[in-house]
Parts: C-alpha cells; sequence; structure tokens
C-alpha cells in the first residue's frame, strides 16, 4: 500500500487518524520550523499557515524548499483571507497554490485526493520519474531507491529496520534524539513498543557501522538518547 504523507502547522495535525482510499494511505501529521519529525516515505504534502506560532508562513514554505526530504512537497499556503497579494507572495516563496483556511479533515483530503487524481491522470512513465536523491553524511552515503547504504565505498550490512533507523538518523545529523522519537521517526507508533528495544536497534546498527570500517559516529547521550555526528 502506498503512502501519502500530510503535513500541517496547524495543531489539527495532532489530531487527526490515517485515512486509507484506492490503496492508499493518508497519514497526518504536525510540521514545525525543523521539518518533519519522522521517516519520510512516499509523497508529501503540506499545509502551511500564513502565519505560525514559530515564524511566518512565507519563511516555513522557504525552508520545506531547502529541506531534501520535502523539497518536492506539494506546499498548499493556507491564507486568512483571499488577498491577491498575499496569494502572490506565496507562491514566489515556493508554494504550488493555495486556500482559506481554516482547515478541516475534510477541505484537506479533498485537496490532495483532488491534486492526487490530476498527478495520476498526467504522470509520466516509471522510467521517467527522477531519482531521489542520496543522502551524505560525511563518508556514509545512502541510496534510499536500491535500499542500500556505504561507508567510505563499504557496503553496510542491514535489516530493513536498520537501514531505516540508519536513514532516520542520517536525515537528522547532530541533533539529539529521544528513544520515544526514534520510535516515532520510524512510525512504530502502534503496537507500543518499550523504549528500551530503541538500545537494541542502536546496537545493532553500530555493530553493521563497525564491520564496515565505520567506527562509532552513533553518540549515547546520557539521559537524552542518541545523536549522529556528522564530524
Amino acid at each position: 500500500m502506498g503512502v501519502i504523507n500530510i503535513f500541517l502547522t496547524d495543531e489539527l495535525g495532532e489530531t487527526l487518524d490515517d485515512f486509507v482510499h484506492d490503496e492508499l494511505c493518508f497519514t497526518f501529521d504536525r510540521i514545525g520550523p525543523e521539518g518533519p519529525r519522522r521517516l519520510i516515505e512516499g509523497q508529501v504534502w503540506a499545509f502551511i499557515d500564513w502565519v505560525t506560532d514559530d515564524m511566518a508562513g512565507l519563511e516555513m514554505c522557504r525552508r520545506l524548499r531547502a529541506d531534501p526530504r520535502t523539497a518536492e512537497a506539494h506546499i498548499t499556503i493556507v491564507l486568512e483571507a483571499d488577498d491577491v497579494e498575499d496569494r502572490r507572495r506565496a507562491l514566489r516563496a515556493g508554494a504550488d497554490d493555495y486556500m482559506v483556511g481554516p482547515l478541516d479533515r475534510i477541505g484537506v483530503l479533498d485537496r490532495v485526493l483532488a491534486l492526487q487524481s490530476q498527478r495520476l491522470a498526467s504522470a509520466a512513465p516509471v522510467t521517467e520519474l527522477r531519482r531521489l536523491p542520496t543522502i551524505e553524511v560525511g563518508p556514509l552515503v545512502i541510496d534510499t531507491i536500491a535500499y542500500q547504504a556505504r561507508w567510505a565505498g563499504h557496503p553496510i550490512e542491514l535489516s530493513p529496520n536498520e537501514f531505516r533507523l540508519l536513514r532516520f538518523l542520517a536525515e537528522n545529523p547532530d541533533r539529539v534524539m529521544s528513544r520515544r522519537d526514534l520510535i516515532e521517526g520510524l512510525g512504530k507508533r502502534e503496537p507500543e513498543i518499550d523504549e528500551r528495544t530503541v538500545d537494541v536497534w542502536i546496537g545493532r546498527l553500530r555493530r553493521a557501522i563497525k564491520a564496515a570500517g565505520g567506527g562509532d559516529p552513533i553518540r549515547t547521550v546520557r539521559a537524552l538518547g542518541y545523536v549522529f555526528d556528522s564530524y
């Protein structure tokens, strides 16, 4: 089943349940200036309020376009009123379109489903789709399409879960991630997972990186969690 990631700056993103339609699972989450708080797999749609709690919606839009994880997202600016100049400014900042708030679940899904149908109708053959960029952090290179990771050219032997964990850490380098952050970042909210299970995941990942000659780039921060050092 395919996944459509829908992010909102509005607190509504924290309250909406997943929605399944036509072999697609639409998931919802809230997004802030730091970008997605979980691993991104599949298409991304972002609804950015004209004014957010942390910054102007236009600056938020620019940040999403500069973030490799969300650079190709479909961004909708949510205006407080249908103002022509605000529309122009939103599009210049990198938004794809706009709508007038406030948002609700039906309005968000209607917009995504309508645009998704348009995309499918005009989609290019798979062979013509642009290849997603690899993730590079120092000597670590992750190919998200081939599901391969290398350290200074040497392959890292990983299970699917370890690969996703490494990818999530590499997408958030030099940032302390709590055990709960890692569980939620990998989308493992249900069923409930003991936070100490993360220590087992990290241990296996460390051994795999060391076996490829990578030393130990994952640093334990006492009482807080783990951080992937980029230097």
